[in-house]
Parts: structure tokens; sequence; C-alpha cells
């Protein structure tokens, strides 16, 4: 496929004054913007192999580095009384708040509304598809997006209790409830009882059965979706054939989302072969989207 022109470095402050480094290809002047929200611990520099080659002519495509980038980081907040004209706070996907993602995102979003731009799609990966939907569940956020792409929508939460021995999970959780009950949210959890590092309040919303980011509900087959089904703008779902984090089927995720979305407009593909980062089937995914997009 073709590739962009142009990149710039781009710095966005959301409204809560957090700024944030992004990358934006294409236009200039763009009509259509295409937002890429990245997923655990990754980082502005991921996902450019399927995105950056659809910033053509009136598109530009806008990479950044959310609050949950990388482990362990730092992120700056805008103030005014520093010396600096801001001050530092720690971020990354081992502290990171889910439902900031909603400060983040339209953060971005503004980004393109000041500048015009008018068509404004969410790409997201991986837990980035959580974020987007959550984002726009929030009331008010679907009249400023046209559409809502979603690449490898994993439950971070199935995923791990089929590949966790389920006591360890369960000490876990009980470990991360009693920091959070002694007012502790971002104390880590020790390293004998998760080796990963997360602190108390990020474990139990990645990996327990009824928080606000356990939105893809299908290995908990009575649970209504009720995040999920208050999108109804056009939705694209890909899914990576041989992803190594699913814990069924790829068809049968496909399936689940068939029988649980409530937009209209809705497509559903899947990449054969492919693995969750879609490493060497880039230009597939890339043709799917912008097949996709053409008919917006």
């Amino acid at each position: 496929m073709k590739k962009p022109k142009s990149c710039h470095y781009i710095q966005i402050a959301t409204p809560k004054r957090y700024l944030l480094d992004g990358l934006r290809f294409g236009s200039d002047k763009p009509k259509k913007g295409i937002i890429f929200v990245h997923g655990l611990a990754s980082t502005v520099f991921v996902g450019h192999g399927f995105l950056a080659p659809l910033a053509l002519k009136e598109v530009a495509t806008i990479f950044f580095s959310n609050r949950g980038h990388d482990k362990v980081t730092g992120i700056k907040k805008i103030d005014r009384k520093a010396k600096k004209g801001y001050i530092r706070e720690i971020a990354g996907e081992a502290q990171e708040v889910f439902t900031d993602c909603v400060d983040d995102i339209e953060g971005v979003v503004n980004y393109l509304l000041r500048r015009k731009v008018k068509d404004i799609y969410l790409v997201g990966h991986s837990t980035g598809c959580q974020k987007i939907v959550y984002y726009l569940s929030q009331n008010g956020k679907q009249r400023k997006v046209r559409g809502a792409v979603l690449l490898c929508p994993i439950s971070d939460y199935a995923s791990t209790k089929k590949s966790t021995d389920s006591n360890k999970l369960k000490r876990a959780e009980q470990v991360a409830l009693k920091l959070v009950k002694k007012k502790k949210p971002h104390e880590f959890l020790p390293s004998n009882i998760w080796s990963d590092l997360l602190d108390a309040q990020r474990f139990l919303s990645l990996y327990t059965p009824n928080s606000k980011e356990e939105i893809f509900t299908y290995a908990q087959p009575r649970k209504t979706p009720r995040t999920l089904q208050k999108l109804r703008i056009p939705l694209l779902i890909v899914f990576a054939e041989k992803d190594e984090y699913r814990d069924r089927d790829s068809k049968e995720m496909a399936r689940w989302f068939e029988d649980n979305i409530r937009s209209t407009q809705s497509t559903i593909s899947i990449i054969p072969g492919a693995l969750h980062s879609f490493n060497g089937k880039e230009d597939q995914v890339a043709k799917v989207i912008g097949s996709w997009l053409a008919k917006r």
C-alpha cells in the first residue's frame, strides 16, 4: 500500500489539562480524521502498519500515547503556577485508572474538531477497544464520532482466567481488595502474589468480572454487555484468527458480537492466520479498514 508523505509531532492537551504526545500522518487540513487508541503498555509508535497507509489526500491519522502507555512512566499536567508551566504525575499501565481514557480520547477528538474535521473515526487495538467503547458510551460522545473500529477486542478477564490458576487469581483479587479497602489503591501487588507489576485498582479493573473495563462479557453468558449495547454508530470489528490471548475460537467471539451489538451498521471480519499484533498481516488489516471507511 502507499505510504503517507508527511508525519508531524503533535502535543494534545486534554480537558483535564494533561499533555499527551502524538504523531499526525497525512493531510494538514483533513476532512476525515482517524484516531488510534493503543492497548496495554503500548505507545504512540504502535499501529502505523495498518493505519498510516490510510492517511492520504484529505485524511489524517492520529497516533498518541494515552495515559496507559508503557509500564510505569511520567506524564505532564499543565499548571500555570509551576515554574515550568507544568507538573509531572506518575502514569503507565501499572497504575492507570481505566476511566481516565475518557479524558485522553476527548483531548484528541477536540484536537480534530478545532481543526474543523467533521468525520472522525476511532480505532482501538486490544484494550484500546475497551477504551473507545467506554468513551463512546458516555453521554453525548457518539455525536462527535462517525464510527469505530475494534481490532482484537479481547476480554482481559477471560484471557487471564483461562491462563492462570484459579487459586492464584482469587488470592491476588483478595489482596487487591484489601489494599483498596485500606485506601491504598495505587499500592503495587506483592511480586509473590502477582508477578506482573500492577497496582491494586488496576488489577481489579483488568481481571475481575464486574469492573467497568470488563465490557466484552462473552465469558459470562448470563451478563448483558450494557456498555457495548449503548453504541449505535457504525462498527467494524476485526479479529485475529490465531490471537494468542483468546480463550475461545475467534468465530465464537465473532458470533457473540453479532448477537450483542446494537448498531445497525456493523461489519465483522476475521484475518486468517493472524496473531494479536497482526504482524505480517498489516496490509490485510489496512485494506479491511480502508474498504469499510470508503462506504461511510
